[in-house]
């Protein structure tokens, strides 16, 4: 009986560390920047839809590949913007021509 109930609760374990990287799986968006405020990005989508995202402190965000700020971004920038389940931007790479 007790080894039953220790496979029951391993299985439990292992199902809910799966649960828990499916969770934590990001998202990302491609698209072009529209327009760059304090702490906001608006960008369109391939299809011209635009998505407005709040841009934390602690967001990281490259320009070509190096290092930028946020207020760095300008209209037109092709924008790739990861962010978590729950919508909030972890990270921001964009390029310019």
């Amino acid at each position: 009986m007790l080894r039953h109930a220790v496979t029951c609760l391993t299985m439990v374990f292992v199902l809910a560390l799966v649960a828990g990287f499916t969770q934590a799986a990001d998202k990302t968006h491609d698209g072009t920047v529209v327009s760059v405020a304090e702490g906001k990005l608006v960008m369109a989508d391939k299809d011209k839809k635009e998505h407005s995202h709040a841009i934390g402190p602690t967001v990281k965000i490259t320009l070509n590949g190096k290092e930028a700020k946020l207020a760095d971004l300008k209209k037109g920038d092709a924008v790739k913007v990861t962010a978590d389940e729950g919508g909030k931007v972890s990270a921001i790479a964009a390029t310019r021509a």
